[in-house]
């Protein structure tokens, strides 16, 4: 007993120590950095300002904002449309066939996100799979421009982010208790008023913590605008790396991480009360 309590206190204190020198003490940096003073010769001078919060809101970052917000938007919308009726059948298909289909959604996992960006490349080029596919089929007959392109940037967030909505809409609609679908049906709703009174509702967690798992990284994945959109596309995530690594504007590209993590808390907020009223209407309901 003595020896299991003393490896889960080491195991506990190990986490610990990881999350405090490996995020909390570099966050606590980030923010620091972010009330200091741009040193264009090294990293930041040792002085108090609030210039790069100031800078946020100049013309320049704004439109980057306005730009990444749209593609963010869209991208979790056509992930929301496309893995809502995936998970949903997820729950309804027998178990093995579940359990390959679940497989099959993870196996890209084991791949670098990177090295499936670059396999995009090939397949979007000009003389890509897509190009040679839609000429082959008579469809057009000079290679379609997709490559460093918006459409090309929102094609690979949306297959790079997919997963992570599928996983938390799948949770939420498996715990989905069928007695109310079934209570429902016998009242004389049909398939449409039950999906949008029960089944919508009570998956409302499950889609607000899938939005935020697609809506967040959409905003600071640089490296897919990057190869994919080439320097006609610059998002939150390009921009924030562009301080730290081109302009050595560590306090600006500091203050924009800030934004985005409370953008983080906001959206991790909205889930729980969301949460918290799903649970209290699944309560009322079983009473």
């Amino acid at each position: 007993m003595e020896r299991g309590q003393r490896f889960r206190n080491a195991a506990i204190g190990l986490t610990l120590v990881w999350i405090t020198v490996f995020v909390a003490i570099p966050y606590l940096l980030v923010v620091l950095f972010s009330f200091l003073t741009p040193n264009p010769a090294g990293t930041v001078t040792w002085e108090f300002s609030l210039e790069s919060y100031r800078s946020i809101f100049s013309p320049v970052f704004l439109k980057v904002c306005q730009s990444s917000f749209a593609l963010a938007l869209g991208t979790t919308a056509l992930t929301l449309l496309t893995a809502y009726p995936f998970a949903f059948i997820l729950t309804r298909i027998p178990e093995y066939i579940r359990r390959t289909l679940i497989l099959l959604m993870i196996i890209p996992f084991w791949t670098s996100s990177l090295i499936r960006t670059y396999a995009l490349i090939i397949i979007l080029k000009a003389n890509g799979l897509v190009n040679g596919f839609l000429m082959g089929m008579g469809w057009i007959t000079e290679p379609v421009s997709i490559l460093y392109t918006q459409v090309a940037v929102f094609i690979g967030l949306v297959y790079t982010l997919l997963p992570f909505m599928i996983l938390p809409l799948y949770a939420s609609l498996q715990k989905l208790d069928r007695r109310l679908i079934e209570a429902a049906r016998d009242l004389g709703a049909r398939g449409w008023h039950i999906f949008f009174h029960i089944v919508l509702p009570l998956s409302l967690p499950g889609i607000i913590a899938g939005s935020t798992m697609v809506f967040l990284p959409a905003l600071g994945l640089f490296y897919i605008p990057d190869l994919l959109g080439g320097a006609r596309s610059m998002l939150i995530g390009n921009f924030i790396k562009d301080q730290f690594l081109a302009t050595s504007n560590w306090p600006l590209g500091s203050a924009a991480s800030v934004l985005l993590t409370i953008l983080m808390f906001l959206m991790l907020g909205w889930y729980f009360v969301v949460s918290r009223r799903a649970n209290q209407g699944d309560m009322k309901e079983l009473a």
